[in-house]
């Protein structure tokens, strides 16, 4: 287990570096509510906290940095609720896929050399792995369609 702790602090290393590095404009937090938000909208401050298992004061400051950047916008709750809806903007999901698109691309020059099967093999470990992790927190994490 020593080894594979330490493969997935340098490939948590190796990610922030890239995103640094390969000028993407969100950070992690931006990057996963919104990526949330579009597959899931819209979603409350406390939908969200749960979703992301942390507390409401938390996800009200990140909610409000990409509120004033103009990439979510809160709404009323298409359900009738009380609690006003968080949506992500057109704005919001143009620049969610420009940063989405420039990870794939670093993923491409990586994986470059790799046979489909390799690929399709890390795909299947990653999926199993963070599907095990969902499942003692309790948490399950939507997934977009394959593709």
């Amino acid at each position: 287990m020593t080894d594979i702790e330490y493969e997935l602090t340098l490939l948590s290393r190796y990610h922030a570096l890239a995103q640094q590095r390969g000028g993407q404009k969100l950070d992690r937090s931006a990057y996963l509510i919104l990526a949330r938000l579009e597959l899931e909208q819209p979603m409350s401050l406390k939908e969200l906290a749960e979703a992301f298992v942390l507390d409401i004061s938390t996800i009200n400051r990140q909610v409000g940095a990409l509120e004033r950047h103009g990439f979510v916008e809160r709404v009323a709750d298409p359900d009738g609720g009380v609690a006003r809806k968080v949506r992500p903007t057109e704005s919001g999901l143009d620049r969610l896929h420009l940063d989405r698109d420039l990870n794939r691309t670093g993923i491409g020059r990586v994986l470059g050399g790799w046979d489909v099967d390799e690929i399709r093999l890390l795909r299947d470990m990653l999926v199993r792995f963070n599907r095990g992790v969902e499942e003692i927190e309790g948490q399950p994490w939507p997934r977009p369609a394959a593709g």
